[in-house]
C-alpha cells in the first residue's frame, strides 16, 4: 500500500531534525522520489544537509516563510498532481514509530474515514503522550490535545474518532482534499489541522486516531514550542478567524468567558514564572483577529 503514499515534510531552519525525521519515512517505506520536502527560505544550512543525505527527494523552496498551511498546500498539490492516493503530514521535528504508517494505511481502508494519525509522543519524554488526537471545545485555544501530558497507556493504544488529528502526523485520502479542500493556509500556523478536519467532516469524513502505533515529536520547532509570545500570538489570531468561520452565538460566548475573560488570571498565574509577556501575547493576537487582521511572517518576530 506504501506505493501509494507521498509524504510532505514543511522546514524553515529545522536543522538536524530533518535528517531524523527523512529518515523515519525512508525507513517506513516511503521512496525518497515520493518525499516532498518544502523549504520556507530556510537561512541555518539545513537543506544542504537534506540534499545530501536524500538527493532524490523533491525539493520545493518558497522565496520567504509562508507558513506550515501554504507550505504544506505545496507539497499536497505536488503530490496529488503525482498522483498520490494518500498523503502523509509529518511535522520535521518528528519521527514515525515501527509499523505506524501500514497501520495508518490499513485504518483509511475504511472508506467512511478521510484522516488519521498515530498517538503522538513525547520525543525526549517517551513515556509521556503530547496528543492522542483532539476535541473542538471552544474554550481556552477552542480546543483540548486528548491525552496531553498524561502517562502513555492501554487507554490511548487503541482506535477512535476524533474531532481532529493533529498536523503533526496525519494521513490523509486523497478524496478528502479533493472534496474539503486543501489547508487554511493564511492560519499560517495552529489551527489549520483542525480547520481541515471540521472540513473533512462535513464533507462526509470522518477523523481518527489509531493509537496501536506511534509517533515521537520533540514538540518544538519554528514557533519555540511550549509557552512563549509567538505561539500564543498566533493561536490567539487563529481563535478568531475560526470562529468567524464556525462560531454560533454560544460558541463566541463560550470563548470569551473561558479564554477572554479568563485572561487576567492567567497572567497572575503565569507572570511570576516568565510567561506574562506571552499572556499579554495571546491577548493581542485575539484583538488583531477581531480587528481583522491574520498571522503573518512578521509575527515570528515577536
Amino acid at each position: 500500500m506504501t506505493a501509494g503514499t507521498w509524504a510532505v515534510v514543511v522546514n524553515w531552519n529545522g536543522g538536524d531534525a530533518n535528517l531524523e525525521c527523512l529518515a523515519s519515512l525512508v525507513s517506513a517505506g516511503v521512496a525518497e522520489e515520493r518525499v516532498v520536502f518544502v523549504d520556507n527560505a530556510s537561512a541555518d544550512g539545513s537543506v544542504e544537509r537534506v540534499l545530501a543525505a536524500h538527493p532524490a527527494l523533491v525539493l520545493l523552496r518558497n522565496d520567504r516563510n509562508v507558513g506550515f498551511g501554504h507550505g504544506a498546500n505545496r507539497g499536497i498539490e505536488h503530490a496529488l498532481g503525482a498522483g498520490a492516493e494518500r498523503v502523509l503530514l509529518l511535522n520535521n521535528d518528528a519521527v514515525l514509530g515501527e509499523g505506524a504508517l501500514p497501520a495508518l494505511e490499513a485504518a483509511l481502508e475504511n472508506p467512511e474515514v478521510g484522516i488519521v494519525g498515530p498517538r503522538v509522543l513525547y520525543k525526549e519524554e517517551p513515556e509521556l503522550l503530547w496528543s492522542c488526537g483532539g476535541t473542538l471545545t471552544f474554550r481556552q485555544n477552542l480546543t483540548t490535545m486528548i491525552g496531553h501530558r498524561r502517562p502513555d497507556g492501554p487507554e490511548y493504544r487503541r482506535s477512535f474518532d476524533v474531532d481532529y488529528v493533529t498536523g503533526c502526523a496525519m494521513l490523509v485520502r486523497r478524496e478528502v482534499f479533493e472534496k474539503a479542500g486543501l489547508f487554511e493556509g493564511d492560519y499560517f500556523a495552529y489551527h489549520e489541522d483542525v480547520e481541515l478536519c471540521v472540513a473533512a467532516r462535513e464533507a462526509g469524513f470522518r477523523s481518527r486516531t489509531v493509537g496501536e502505533v506511534a509517533a515521537y515529536h520533540a514538540a518544538h520547532g519554528a514557533t519555540g514550542g511550549g509557552y512563549n509570545a509567538r505561539r500564543k500570538y498566533m493561536m490567539g489570531v487563529n481563535t478568531i478567524w475560526f470562529l468567524r468561520k464556525h462560531g454560533s452565538f454560544r460558541r463566541w460566548a463560550s470563548v470569551f468567558v473561558f479564554d477572554v475573560l479568563s485572561l487576567p488570571l492567567v497572567w497572575l498565574v503565569r507572570a511570576p514564572r516568565g510567561d506574562g509577556a506571552a499572556v499579554l501575547a495571546k491577548a493581542r493576537g485575539m484583538w488583531d483577529g477581531w480587528r481583522g487582521r491574520k498571522v503573518s511572517e512578521e509575527s515570528l518576530r515577536i
